[in-house]
């Protein structure tokens, strides 16, 4: 695991970028989702040659270069769109409450809902 720690540091600084990584096989992180341009949880599992595996929350796995990994940075305020009762409509709202994977989401119109983190992105 070390090995890795310093083998990703090193990948990190000949990319330039100090802002786009995951730290540690573990770490809950956002991953640009088939370079979508939106940002997904997920957890690193491996972490190997400049490449990220993520679990993304909602079961998807994907390997994605450093560059579209960013460290899990949601929080209360934070702006998302929703799979709003995985009718598969994502909306816009704010993060109003954190516990886990357990999401409680103000949507722009009004309506609230719990979700999971599987269910929101980010850009």
């Amino acid at each position: 695991m070390i090995r890795n720690a310093f083998i990703l540091l090193a990948a990190i600084i000949a990319l330039g970028s100090s802002s786009a990584y995951a730290q540690t096989v573990g770490d809950w992180v956002l991953g640009n989702y088939q370079k979508s341009g939106y940002w997904f949880a997920g957890i690193a599992e491996s972490i190997n040659g400049g490449k990220v595996t993520i679990r993304y929350d909602d079961g998807e796995r994907e390997t994605v270069s450093l560059r579209d990994v960013r460290p899990y940075d949601w929080m209360i305020g934070s702006r998302v769109e929703c799979n709003f009762k995985k009718a598969g409509e994502w909306s816009p709202g704010t993060i109003a409450s954190l516990a886990g994977e357990k999401v409680g989401i103000n949507y722009d119109d009004g309506d609230k809902e719990t979700t999971t983190t599987g269910l929101r992105r980010s850009r």
